[in-house]
């Protein structure tokens, strides 16, 4: 005969500390982004295309949000000049970068280089929806928007997926401590 299991649960109180109850001061945006830096991400370009132009931008805002239907969280700064081409075109595709995109990813990260230039980096091609796909992205995600939710400085847009291409590329491009590493 099998002993009898005992299940053991120990508990450590804890007590909040909640000080004042009052509002607590607004956080300062470089101690959040501070700790952001800590939080390690995939480093996406996301792409778009309006009367047969090409925008995009580099993200780290990206996450799954349901597999039924498949869709994407991506934010988006609303003073992001890709941000109205977005919002007029309602389609996008996030490119998951592979290892040896740090560059590419640095070519799409803000400043004023035009559009045309950053899409010299890399081979592009489209899917379904006509938005610019990295042929060898780790995976492109080609979404259609189906909602955006104004956040802050932000709009969060809800991206379901309609077809999806992977490469054979064995490493994953990772952002952490405001440096790129590559994983695989």
């Amino acid at each position: 005969m099998a002993p009898a299991m005992t299940n053991r649960i120990t508990t450590n109180s804890f007590t909040p500390d909640i000080g004042d109850a009052s509002e607590p001061a607004a956080l300062d945006p470089r101690a959040f982004r501070g700790g952001m830096a800590k939080l390690a991400a995939a480093v996406n370009v996301i792409t778009t295309v309006h009367d047969g132009e090409p925008y995009g931008f580099t993200a780290s805002a990206v996450c799954s949000v349901t597999d039924t239907p498949p869709t994407l969280l991506v934010c988006v700064n609303r003073s992001n000049r890709t941000h109205p081409v977005i919002a007029a075109s309602r389609i996008l595709c996030v490119n998951t970068l592979s290892g040896p995109h740090a560059e590419l990813s640095m070519a799409f990260a803000g400043g004023s280089a035009p559009m045309v230039e950053r899409f010299g980096h890399g081979e592009w091609a489209s899917i379904v929806t006509g938005a610019p796909a990295l042929v060898d992205a780790a995976v492109a995600f080609d979404c259609r928007v189906s909602a955006f939710h104004e956040v802050g400085t932000h709009d969060v847009l809800f991206c379901e997926v309609v077809a999806i291409r992977e490469s054979a590329q064995t490493e994953s491009l990772v952002y952490f401590d405001r440096r790129f590493h590559r994983l695989g």
